[in-house]
């Protein structure tokens, strides 16, 4: 596009009505004013916390649920109802939140005491100090405080897988070792089986109280996406009947409202583009087509070469064998496929652990079923589109070199 043509481009563009009137409400970290179709674990949350209100430790929680079934928000939503209160009484408290999914700040266990620790104002360099140094800082600095902490790790799965559980097993126990403050913990999970791989002592001190959340029903997804729609889009831009095949597409997919809402967001920017003054339904459709290839593609092409391995087996075992696939079929096609590679094969105990991974990322579903004394598999089956299959076949063969 010309120099001349781009400028007439924007000029023509800022000259068209906005079909958006706030984008920011699509976004990730949007807390809507009021949590719909969550009362219920809302109230059972903030009645475990409520007693750290009042300078008591409560009970350790431990939240499961896939994505998008509202865990982030709701905890959100409660901590800052708990500091609004707690600023308006005479009782302090501190609350510190945590990605533990981020890069660069939860991959390892100094990294993650170090964020922690730089919550209470403590300049912790990326590297060079000793972990039990950081450790050292970092509770030393919650007992000045003198108030209770409460420490939210979202995405706790994540900070396990890259450096075990010994961390978690630390900031359990640490109240043994404090006088003037005390810190509570609450953990949040897509990974519904991932604390059954915990220490046992891990467990029985980190998942005091434990809840989990549901997915959204199409009805409820309607009520989410009315309430994000009115704060985004003015009057009669929606077509009717889009709310509905929205959250009908999302229902679909595990009840995922964060899903529900890309879509929403996808599809109006799919109208905007194409000049459009209202969302069609054909928008959805092309939102969904969109957003699912993009969502497969970027999984396939940006996992490590051991996942695609695993995956690349998954995939051609699903093609020669009708019905499920069990863990120890997987590795007897990985094992060979890891010479032609050049990989070295992992311990089926990681490739259980590499198969939950993309389970938990929708790529395939992964049941766990007991054979009695002879222990527990997982039981797989391939949830790709059979559109998508031989793209992504494709992706693999060339991410791996087998072209």
């Amino acid at each position: 596009m010309a120099e001349k043509e781009l400028s007439n481009f924007f000029n023509d563009y800022l000259k068209k009505e906005p079909l958006f009137l706030n984008r920011k409400v699509f976004q990730g970290g949007y807390l809507p004013e009021t949590v719909d179709h969550r009362d219920e674990q809302i109230q059972f949350i903030a009645k475990i916390l409520a007693p750290i209100l009042r300078g008591d430790k409560p009970s350790n929680l431990f939240v499961y649920g896939k994505t998008g079934t509202g865990k982030t928000m709701c905890i959100k939503y409660i901590m800052e109802k708990m500091m609004e209160t707690t600023n308006k009484s005479s009782n302090p408290l501190k609350i510190l939140y945590l990605n533990c999914k981020l890069k660069r700040v939860a991959d390892t266990e100094y990294r993650l005491i170090a964020q922690l620790a730089r919550g209470f104002g403590k300049e912790i360099p990326f590297t060079g100090l000793p972990t039990d140094e950081v450790y050292r800082i970092f509770f030393n600095s919650v007992e000045k405080e003198k108030k209770p902490v409460m420490l939210v790790l979202d995405e706790i799965d994540q900070l396990v897988k890259k450096t075990g559980d010994g961390v978690l097993y630390n900031l359990t126990r640490c109240n043994e070792e404090l006088k003037g403050s005390q810190v509570s913990l609450v953990g949040l999970s897509n990974d519904m089986v991932f604390i059954d791989n915990l220490d046992p002592r891990v467990k029985s001190s980190l998942s005091e109280e434990e809840l989990v959340f549901p997915p959204y029903n199409a009805l409820q997804l309607q009520d989410i996406l009315r309430q994000r729609a009115k704060k985004a889009f003015k009057d009669g831009t929606l077509k009717p009947g889009t709310i509905e095949k929205c959250a009908a597409y999302s229902a679909r997919e595990h009840g995922d409202a964060r899903r529900a809402i890309e879509l929403l967001r996808v599809a109006g920017e799919l109208a905007e583009r194409a000049g459009e003054n209202k969302i069609l339904l054909k928008y959805i459709d092309a939102a969904e087509e969109k957003i699912e290839r993009d969502r497969l593609v970027d999984i396939t092409a940006s996992q490590p070469k051991q996942s695609q391995c695993i995956l690349y087996s998954i995939i051609m075992l699903s093609t020669k064998k009708k019905g499920n696939i069990f863990t120890g079929e997987i590795y007897d096609f990985y094992k060979p496929l890891c010479q032609k590679t050049g990989l070295r094969p992992l311990t089926q105990r990681r490739i259980s652990d590499v198969i939950a991974e993309l389970d938990m990322l929708g790529v395939i579903h992964a049941k766990v079923i007991s054979k009695g004394r002879y222990g527990r598999t997982r039981e797989i089956s391939l949830t790709l589109p059979d559109s998508s299959v031989l793209n992504i076949k494709k992706i693999l063969e060339e991410g791996l070199d087998l072209t």
